[in-house]
């Protein structure tokens, strides 16, 4: 578990280190490279401050309007609500909506008319063109004979005494050539694109010492443009308030629109008002005129109903009515009482048993005779009764009495019969008189209820009458006075400073592009690299590698990189006695590197240096190497066997004669070719000499064998110069009489692709010892820099040495 544990921390360890080890190489390489920075970063900052004097500056205006929510709130007093009964006078607010209307393009067309913003006045800058509004314009044109969608220009030149001078004429893209043209202003010219009108302003005084230059856009252009430069943003959203705000180059005349914007707004809110009271009037004097009609028509039909009927008020007709049957009833009551008695008495005068007997003095009969002959009656009766109780019935006066009586009940009788006829014929008349109010009491409730219906009808009719009266009159009162739907809370306003271009954003932006752009390149450049550039592209390799050259020549950067060699062979010796540059410290490194791993001391080491391409170095190296070993004391022999190009035999003028002449017989003494001393005293080369047709053979002379084997008796060291493997046969001839091979990969030429094939090679043991050695390396892909080899010696970067 322990081991396991150490396992994972060194795989982070590594990780860590690998990723730091990435990162430092980015950043030495774009280090490296840092003119393409500086180049980029001029360029983008220049175009920056370019493009920062070329564009006109944008000024922001922004002011605040308050939105009334209220439906009414356009009204005199609390009563108007009442309008919106009939929907008179009462807009429901939105505040969205209103928004929506502030950026319309019908609010925004009638700003652009009542402004002239198809019109644009401006001047020639040292940079950029200056707009002129406001104070700055002095005359004003009217293209008289332009519609809404013509556009065109002209140049004006404004002189001294009101005159001026118009030419460049141009209508719908059609330039219209002619003469230039004299005008007053304050006057209509006619020119090519037609009238023309020259207006002075306030700033007008006198002559301008610009051409102007007057464009005319079309009113939808221009809608189009300042309806895409205005913002209408809610300012809260628990608030009416909404922020109008407007880019132009000219504050002045972003002033102008959002204060026209404003008056547009309430006034289009006031004609949305009157046009609903118009039509409001319209309506009540229409429903007014029906409504006199038909309470005309109602007041006709109730007066002729009650005078067919008799009734001019049905209340009042029902009380007689019922006056008039409770009156009759009571009479038929009092009628037949009377009558009662009146037969009571009659029974009483035709009784034999109440012959004598007194009548009722109080009948109330209204009769005074009657009333008049049953009191002498009765005075008759008592006076009879009272000579009775004191004689008896044949006293003449008794008779006498009795013969009255009889006289006065004949009387009293005819009388009485009278009355009963004639309270029969008043208690049938009554009677008569009953049933007809009783049907008039019945009829009544009907006839009421006629009435009631049409005189309702009335009432309502005349209540919606002088309703509508009312509101009439209060019709006539919003119209004449209506408040505005909004209330400036802030006059347009904004900072002096314009807000376009942002110069800090500019500049930033410049210097990021100015990194980014080369930084991608160069990364696009690396990442579609597949060359070896440092020692880390082999770190994959489990081949020995002895070490790593720099570049032994200046390397130009920038746009001086077309002079830079392309993967040359130098072939020059660097490497010098006592010095401490940076080519030969390497050297030294390698040198060391192939003591520590030739093998035990005593023994000849024969190394043949080789490489997968051409120009990788590897003649360079060979000469270099043998001369750093030579320096030190060494017995050196450098042999040149690439018998093709015989680059190596160049360092000692390429003599006529060499081991080509040797192993071909030509020449018998080997000391015959050998060239002893010319670079070091301690170093021989062997040249090529004469460039054989038939070089692979050549190889299999039965003299070459012997000859090395000869030659290990008399050096130390011998270095053999063979052409690339792969593309020759002659490196792996020559590898079998070799104890050590050393494999030269040039930076910036070698596929890292290869690779692998090259691993195998080693793997296989296909080459004897296989090493590996960097070179012309630089200081773009390397993330040291070669200030190692000379590190506390106060060496630099490589120059030629």
């Amino acid at each position: 578990m322990a081991e396991y544990t150490n396992n994972a921390q060194y795989q982070t360890t590594k990780d860590f280190e690998e990723k730091s080890v990435n990162f430092r190489d980015l950043f030495s390489y774009c280090l490296a490279n840092w003119y393409w920075f500086l180049i980029a970063l001029i360029l983008t900052l220049g175009t920056a401050f370019l493009y920062m004097l070329k564009t006109q500056p944008v000024y922001l205006r922004n002011s605040s309007i308050l939105i009334k929510k209220d439906d009414n709130s356009h009204a005199l007093s609390d009563a108007f609500g009442q309008f919106s009964d009939i929907g008179q006078g009462s807009v429901s607010t939105n505040v969205f909506n209103e928004m929506l209307s502030l950026k319309s393009k019908s609010y925004i067309v009638e700003v652009v008319k009542i402004l002239h913003l198809e019109m644009d006045y401006s001047i020639n800058g040292p940079y950029h063109d200056y707009v002129l509004y406001g104070k700055s314009l002095p005359v004003e044109v009217s293209l008289l004979d332009f519609g809404d969608d013509d556009t065109g220009s002209l140049t004006m030149e404004i002189g001294d005494n009101g005159n001026a001078t118009l030419y460049d004429f141009q209508k719908n893209g059609n330039l219209k050539t002619s003469t230039p043209i004299k005008a007053q202003i304050g006057s209509i010219v006619q020119t090519p694109i037609g009238r023309i009108l020259l207006s002075s302003t306030k700033s007008y005084t006198g002559k301008y010492a610009q051409p102007i230059f007057v464009n005319r856009q079309s009113i939808k252009t221009a809608t189009d443009r300042y309806s895409n430069a205005l913002s209408v943003d809610l300012n809260n959203d628990r608030s009416s308030v909404v922020d109008l705000k407007i880019e132009d180059v000219s504050p002045t005349r972003a002033e102008d629109i959002l204060n026209t914007i404003f008056l547009v707004y309430n006034q289009k809110w006031i004609e949305d008002i009157n046009k609903q009271a118009v039509s409001t009037e319209r309506f009540i004097n229409d429903e007014l005129r029906q409504i006199e009609n038909d309470l005309g028509s109602v007041d006709a039909d109730i007066s002729s109903y009650k005078s067919k009927n008799l009734i001019p008020d049905v209340k009042s007709a029902n009380d007689i009515y019922m006056m008039r049957s409770e009156t009759t009833n009571s009479k038929l009551l009092e009628l037949n009482n009377q009558l009662y008695l009146v037969k009571y008495i009659q029974r009483q005068l035709s009784s034999n048993p109440g012959k004598y007997s007194l009548l009722p003095p109080n009948s109330g009969i209204e009769n005074p005779s009657i009333t008049h002959q049953i009191s002498a009656y009765n005075e008759t009766v008592l006076q009879r009764n009272s000579l009775i109780a004191n004689s008896s019935v044949k006293n003449p006066l008794i008779a006498d009495l009795d013969k009255n009586l009889n006289a006065m009940r004949e009387a009293i009788s005819a009388s009485l019969n009278t009355v009963v006829v004639s309270l029969n014929d008043q208690i049938n008349s009554l009677y008569s008189n009953e049933r007809e109010t009783r049907t008039e009491i019945a009829e009544n409730p009907s006839r009421e209820k006629y009435i009631l219906s049409v005189e309702r009808q009335q009432k309502v009719k005349e209540q919606i009458y002088i309703f509508l009266l009312q509101k009439r009159e209060e019709n006539q009162l919003s119209k004449a006075f209506t408040a505005y739907n909004t209330k400036m809370l802030n006059p347009p306003s904004g900072p002096y400073k314009a807000i376009k271009p942002v110069k800090l954003n500019l500049i930033v932006i410049a210097l990021l592009l100015g990194i980014l752009i080369p930084l991608v390149i160069l990364l696009s450049v690396r990442t579609m690299d597949t060359a070896v550039r440092n020692r880390k592209d082999l770190e994959d390799l489990s081949i020995p590698f002895i070490g790593e050259l720099p570049l032994s020549y200046r390397k130009y950067r920038g746009l001086l990189s077309i002079f830079n060699k392309r993967h040359k062979d130098v072939r020059e010796i660097v490497v010098r006695e006592k010095s401490g540059n940076v080519i030969n410290e390497a050297f030294r490194v390698i040198r060391t590197n192939l003591e520590f791993i030739g093998g035990k001391e005593g023994v000849t080491k024969t190394v043949m240096f080789t490489s997968a391409n051409a120009g990788s170095g590897k003649t360079f190296i060979s000469a270099n190497l043998s001369t750093s070993f030579a320096i030190k004391g060494k017995r050196v022999l450098l042999m040149d066997f690439d018998f093709r190009k015989a680059s190596l035999s160049t360092f000692v003028q390429s003599p006529a004669k060499g081991i080509a002449d040797y192993l071909s017989e030509h020449v018998d003494d080997i000391n015959e070719v050998m060239i002893k001393g010319t670079i070091n005293p301690n170093l021989d080369v062997l040249p090529v000499g004469t460039i054989p047709p038939n070089p692979t053979e050549l190889l299999f002379s039965s003299r070459l064998e012997s000859f090395i084997e000869e030659m290990k008796e008399q050096y130390d060291y011998i270095f053999i110069d063979c052409p690339p493997v792969d593309i020759v046969a002659d490196a792996a001839i020559i590898n079998k009489f070799c104890n050590m091979t050393i494999y030269v990969i040039r930076s910036g030429l070698y596929d890292r692709r290869m690779l692998k094939e090259l691993e195998k090679n080693y793997q296989d043991r296909r080459f004897n010892n296989l090493t590996l050695i960097l070179n012309g390396t630089s200081d773009d892909y390397n993330s040291y820099g070669y200030h190692r080899y000379g590190y506390g010696y106060g060496y630099g970067y490589t120059t030629k040495n």
